[in-house]
């Protein structure tokens, strides 16, 4: 049975520790970004896009649904909901073609 190496064992405690804070950074750049996705999330911004620098129009999520918002000086405005977006997939929506 050969003894312990202390040295050996310090150098792959503190790979780990490097490999776990550099796992940990990646996931707090991820989660600031808003890339990493909560999954009972209810709502969201799903695309923002700047019309000036005082007005922004807004696409929201809602429960799976889509809607348009104008935010401003003035306040907010909500435009209405989306269409739903056809499959992407080729296959026909619901009820065929018309």
């Amino acid at each position: 049975m050969t003894p312990l190496d202390t040295p050996r064992l310090l150098e792959a405690g503190a790979a780990l520790a490097a490999v776990l804070l550099l796992l940990w950074g990646a996931a707090k750049l991820l989660e600031r970004r808003g890339a990493l996705l909560r999954p009972n999330a209810r709502l969201g911004i799903a695309a923002a896009c700047a019309l000036d620098a005082r007005r922004r129009l807004l696409v929201i999520r809602c429960d799976g649904r889509e809607a348009l918002l104008l935010t401003g000086p003035g306040g907010e405005q909500f435009l209405g909901w989306l269409p739903e977006a056809a499959p992407r997939d080729g296959a026909e929506p619901e009820g065929g073609r018309p």
